[in-house]
Parts: C-alpha cells; structure tokens; sequence
C-alpha cells in the first residue's frame, strides 16, 4: 500500500530511503538488566494533524510536575527540502511517513533511553529547514514523543513503554488546521485547503489512522477527556514508582522518588559537599527511610475518644521493635529511629570487610529477647550484599523470624539486592534510591564515597 501511495499522495520524497527502511530487520530492544534499570518512562502520542496531540501532552507534563519530563516532537525531525523542492513545496506531501528524518529520530530517542543529552533539530516551518541552535535535551523520568507518525516505524514504536492515540473528529480536526496554518505558519485560505484535500486527509487514511491498532489508549475528544487524562497520569505514576526489581523480587520497596529526594542525594553524594550539610542532608533521608520501614510493620486496629468527645478508628503500632545497627556507618540511622520510636531498644554488630569476601563478625550485643522482636536492621550503604548476608545470618541464628527482619538502606547496589533479596525471600528491603552497579572494586556507583567516613567526619580530607 506504501508504494502505490506513493504515485497518488508523494512527491519525491526520499523513497529509496523508505525502501531501505522497509528492507531492514527490526532491531532487539533487549538491554541488559544495568541498562533496564536506568531507563526513562517513554511514552508516544500519535494521531491525526490538528486532533489535540499537544493539548494532551501538556496536560501529561501539567500533573506530573514532580518529575521530570521532556516533551520530543517528530516535527523536529522533517527532512531539509532542497532548491527545487522549495520551488515546489505545494506539491511536497509533509504527512508521509518518509517526510521525516527517522534515522535521526531513532539516534536521539535510544541516546535519552540510555541516559545521554541530545540536541534535538530546531525545523523552521516556514522555511522547511532545519535552523541553529538546536534544542538541547537531557536525561529524563519521562520522556513524551507527540507526532502524526510515530508509531509507524516499528523500531521507534518498540521502545515505547506506552502509546495513545488522540482520536478526534475529521471535521474538528480540520477546522482547527485552517485556523493554526493561517495564523502561525501564514499560509492562505486556498493552500491549506488544497493540501489538506490532496495529501493530508489521504495521508491519514492511509498511514496514519493504521497505526491506531497499535495503541495502547485511545482518547476520544483529546483534551477535552479529563477522566482519560487523569487515568493516563495515574498509571504513568505507579510505573515510575517500581524500579524494575521491584517487579522481580516483590521484598523490595523503593521510596517514591521526588524533586527534594533527588535533590537531597544531590547534595550528599557530591564531592565538594562540607560536612555538616553532609550530616544535615543525610538525616533528613535517613528519617524518610525509617518512617517508610515503620509502615510495614504490623498494627491493630485501635478506638479512642477525641477531646470533642466523638471516637476515632485507628490503629496501634508494634510495641516489640529494636533497631540494630551495622557499624560503624549503621550507627548514623540510629538518631532517626529514636526520633520516631520513643525509647527504643538498639543493639550492634560489627563485620569485618575487605572488597567483596568480608563476612567475618567481629563483635554483636543484641536484646536479649530479640527472638521475640520486630527487627530494623540499619546500614546506609548495600553493596556486595555479603556484610548484610552474614548480619541477617546472625539475627536467624538467634531466633529471629525472617518476616520480621526489615533491612534499612539509603542507597543499594543491584548486584546486593540480588543477593539479600533472593537469599531471603521473607525479608523486607527498603531503600531510597538503587545504583548502576558496583566497580571492579567492590565500590558502589555512583555511591556517595565512604558514608561513616563523610557522616562521622574521620575521612582524609
């Protein structure tokens, strides 16, 4: 269908290029497990020229304020047209697939996938050229690719973690097309009319509205769908919420990543950082990662009588908790967990390590009665895993359930919730953020350095 829409709706638009495009192989998307973990939330917005693409976008990027969020145009990405295309430019068809640089388009989406800046093609509309500077673009959460055509290619439409399209009304559509071609591409009456007739409304019928099977989400109205919208944001949430090991071992939980969140690892993990915003920053994260371990320990329901006089439903925390840190840097999490369990009971253990084999127990004083408690085990920094093994290890040996075991970490390397996770499948593990991986080594990238060193103020410097 593609070469015979070609003869009717296409002039001289690179069809060699589509040939070869149509002749290759579809790439794998398979990356492996450290390249999965840092990948964005990609989502594509396709649909009909003037159906409301934009509009839903923004009001995407609206409700996820708290992330961040890159907004990818495939009109960007038109091919130049030369001298003589310009001299013929009514009778160049810019809503065939092959209208636009999709070599370009597939470099810059998979270099954001994999975590690098891209300039993006600034395309003058009015010259149908690409102008300088280019857009720069970096790293994102989300990454939102809108365009007529871009589930078309199935390379592009693969790396998509979700696809809409906006399915609006032809007459609306073209009403709204009169009215954006005339005032902000200063195009007459006749001209938009003519193209719309000779290439745009066959170019949807044949290329675009196709690819609506491929949708994942279908809006009627586009923007004007508020309830759409609002269920596209929420799923969109829960997505960035799980880590991908998450999905794997389901005795990890990630703390909900926000701007102060990242803001706060920011400022902890940077070199240059002094020691007392150091210390200041870190208690702040350490406190959200203990308040998040708290919430899953388990309660009772409890009733109590409020000063108006009426009854209120809640609950009752656990009473039989203790803390045990890992010294010296678990020593750090102890001041947050005091601050939220009033006299709470603290016990220590001490692991020798040295590179990835240190599993040698130095030294412990644990309660007495920790067999019958509720355990928090605190250690800032997870990384090979085998310190954590032989801890958890020791609190078995005297008794204490795996259920009741909760591992508390600020940052953890994947390679050691690997270990911990699948080693102790009753065990809970929470952790504010988890790394790349570790270094030959045995250091966690791209960590924050020595965290008792920095914390306790004993490092070189």
């Amino acid at each position: 269908m593609a070469s015979m829409s070609a003869d009717v709706h296409f002039s001289r638009l690179h069809v060699d290029g589509l040939e070869q495009r149509n002749l290759k192989s579809d790439k794998s998307n398979s990356l492996s497990n450290d390249d999965i973990q840092r990948q964005p939330f990609l989502i594509g917005v396709a649909g009909g020229a003037a159906s409301g693409k934009k509009t839903v976008c923004d009001m995407i990027i609206e409700q996820l304020h708290d992330q961040r969020v890159v907004l990818v145009n495939q009109g960007s990405f038109y091919h130049d047209l030369n001298e003589e295309e310009l001299s013929r430019v009514c009778e160049y068809n810019f809503d065939h697939p092959d209208a636009f640089d999709t070599e370009k388009l597939l470099c810059c989406l998979e270099s954001l996938k994999h975590g690098r800046a891209v300039d993006i093609p600034h395309y003058d509309c009015k010259n149908y050229k690409n102008t300088l500077p280019p857009r720069k673009v970096n790293p994102s959460d989300v990454i939102i690719l809108e365009g007529i055509l871009v589930f078309h290619d199935p390379r592009v439409r693969n790396l998509m973690n979700m696809k809409i399209f906006v399915d609006t009304d032809a007459d609306v559509r073209l009403s709204r097309r009169i009215q954006r071609d005339t005032v902000e591409k200063s195009r007459d009456i006749k001209m938009v009319l003519d193209q719309y007739s000779k290439f745009v409304k066959p170019a949807f019928d044949d290329f675009i509205l196709p690819t609506k099977k491929h949708a994942d989400i279908i809006i009627p109205r586009g923007g004007d769908n508020h309830v759409a919208i609002d269920l596209i944001v929420q799923h969109i949430r829960t997505k960035l919420g799980q880590h991908d090991l998450c999905k794997i071992y389901s005795n990890l939980y990630v703390i909900q990543s926000t701007f102060q969140i990242r803001g706060m690892h920011t400022l902890i993990r940077d070199v240059k950082t002094a020691k007392h915003d150091f210390i200041f920053y870190a208690d702040r994260l350490i406190r959200l990662v203990v308040e998040q371990g708290l919430g899953h320990l388990p309660f009772v329901e409890k009733q109590v009588t409020t000063p108006t006089d009426s009854v209120y439903s809640g609950v009752e925390f656990c009473k039989r908790l203790c803390g045990i840190s890992v010294i010296r840097s678990g020593e750090s999490m102890e001041n947050a967990l005091r601050a939220c369990c009033k006299g709470v009971k603290i016990g220590k253990i001490l692991i020798h390590r040295e590179g990835d084999k240190g599993q040698q127990l130095i030294y412990h004083n644990l309660p007495k009665d920790i067999s019958n408690r509720h355990v928090l085990l605190l250690d800032p920094i997870l990384g090979t895993g085998n310190s954590a093994v032989q801890a958890i290890s020791l609190l078995l040996s005297k008794g204490v359930q795996e259920a009741n075991i909760i591992f508390l970490n600020l940052i953890s390397a994947p390679q050691g919730l690997h270990v911990v996770c699948k080693r102790f499948p009753r065990l809970k593990v929470v952790t504010s953020e988890i790394e790349s991986g570790l270094s030959e080594d045995f250091r966690v990238l791209p960590g924050m350095g020595e965290f008792g060193d920095r914390y306790f103020g004993t490092d070189d410097g």
